[in-house]
């Protein structure tokens, strides 16, 4: 019932830009914590930023003044701003709710090259 599609990624140079984006659906979106999780290959998933329903954000210290996450309650979107992207980025990322009530969609495949 609750449905994410995260898009955006892709293959970029060190030092570049991605945004991400993911529309949620099957939820009352504004009520709801938001977040960024990725997956690098050999490591566990990890929480990246997470956006709450009143706006505050937090980010993990690896990309803390690097990314950007961001809202559109109109849209039921999510977006994560990627500036400055450094090879450790590349991972799948994935979108949840902050309560992970939703399954874990397919994700969106970011790799970062030098």
């Amino acid at each position: 019932q609750v449905r994410l599609v995260e898009s955006g990624g892709g293959l970029v140079q060190a030092g570049g830009s991605l945004r991400l984006s993911c529309v949620a659906s099957g939820i009352i979106f504004s009520r709801n914590a938001m977040g960024w999780y990725r997956q690098a290959p050999g490591k566990q998933r990890e929480l990246v930023a997470v956006i709450t329903s009143l706006n505050s954000t937090h980010y993990t210290d690896s990309v803390k003044d690097r990314f950007t996450i961001s809202r559109d309650n109109a849209k039921n979107t999510i977006y994560l701003q990627m500036n400055s992207l450094i090879l450790d980025d590349t991972a799948i990322y994935y979108c949840n709710t902050g309560g992970l009530i939703g399954s874990w969609g397919q994700g969106t495949q970011v790799t970062v090259s030098s």
